[in-house]
């Protein structure tokens, strides 16, 4: 079985293994809210899907020989690589794991078997993806849209990716500067300056922790949590609906995503610090609820919270937490979490929680 890539326009006439994307001409493996996978492959990453098929030797993997996706981040390039280097994949099949969950969710679990080394291959991902090419969402700024200018990115790392994987160290000088970073945070997320307060009935993780911090150092104290209220000094917040709620996880039940626009709108009315809050909408990779400055572009809503100001508010961290959970309560009540929430099912649930 010989895989190549396929840019992903070909793939109207060329049928082909279809990774963390959606096209009617080839095997589907995405973890895309409703794509067509076999329960026996469904992983949480796209990557984990093709490794499990890889696993078990999926029959319908030898019908193809070209594999592609419609955009390029890391849970799809490891998936698209694994297909070209299936004996390579199999050998590093569980660092391949942590490095799409990284990449993914952003969920650094330095527990986990293998995660510093997952960590370093996808510090030297960013470090390059920033450096030769646009940052990730940067394509919408481009004139191209994403699934032309991606081509590039994939043919690059294809091929770059195994030197990395074999031999990390001889790329330190790369990887390095965001590894120690995370690092850092990470250690300020576990350590006595931060707080947390879990509420799994909401979903709900409340984070009290000095400053904002690189996303796989905050979201390192999130797994099994869908929505992250980040209260940082000075009365600064952001919430947030991670990318687990924009997908299909199969490792778990989620509640369905809440629209967050309603709970800016009321935190509207009791903020009197002159700045208005504002909030992405559900269909948003990462809805985040925050105070407005200069509006953000999706590159930088994408990026780190320590790269974008966060704003003071007049309500206190007791506040904040109490209206969140208000709200949150009050749009899940009755509402039961489950695996595999359609659409159309979150776009009724949110019409119905507006008016409760």
């Amino acid at each position: 079985m010989a895989y190549s890539y396929l840019p992903f326009p070909e793939l109207k006439k060329t049928p082909a293994v279809v990774v963390d994307s959606f096209h009617p001409n080839g095997l589907v493996l995405s973890h895309w809210r409703g794509a067509p996978v076999p329960d026996e492959l469904r992983e949480d990453t796209s990557a984990g899907m093709v490794l499990q098929a890889l696993k078990q030797d999926w029959p319908e993997l030898k019908k193809y020989h070209r594999a592609t996706a419609n955009h390029f981040d890391i849970d799809a390039l490891v998936g698209v690589w694994a297909l070209l280097n299936p004996v390579l994949a199999g050998q590093h099949e569980e660092l391949l794991r942590q490095v799409a969950i990284i990449g993914d969710f952003r969920e650094l679990n330095l527990s986990a078997p293998h995660a510093e080394e997952a960590l370093q291959l996808v510090c030297w991902i960013n470090a390059e993806e920033k450096s030769r090419f646009y940052p990730p969402f940067g394509a919408y700024e481009l004139e191209e849209n994403e699934v032309v200018a991606s081509i590039p990115k994939f043919e690059f790392f294809l091929q770059a990716f195994t030197e990395v994987l074999l031999h990390p160290q001889e790329y330190r000088t790369l990887w390095q500067p965001e590894f120690e970073q995370v690092m850092q945070r990470h250690a300020q997320m576990h350590g006595p300056e931060t707080n947390l307060t879990a509420l799994p009935a909401l979903g709900l993780v409340v984070l009290e922790t000095p400053e904002p911090v690189h996303y796989y150092a905050l979201f390192s104290r999130t797994a099994g949590f869908d929505i992250v209220l980040a209260c940082y000094q000075d009365q600064r917040y952001e919430v947030e609906c991670k990318y687990t709620t924009w997908v299909d996880i199969a490792s778990r039940p989620t509640l369905p995503r809440p629209d967050l626009r309603p709970l800016a709108r009321h935190l509207n009315s009791l903020e009197t610090s002159g700045r208005s809050w504002a909030a992405d909408g559900p269909t948003d990779t990462g809805p985040l609820l925050r105070l407005q400055g200069q509006e953000l572009s999706k590159a930088q809503r994408y990026g780190n919270p320590q790269e974008r100001p966060v704003y003071s508010s007049s309500l206190t961290p007791a506040q904040m937490v109490r209206e969140v959970s208000a709200f949150l309560e009050e749009v899940f009540r009755e509402v039961k979490p489950k695996k595999y929430w359609t659409w159309a099912e979150v776009r009724e649930f949110n019409l119905n929680s507006t008016k409760k």
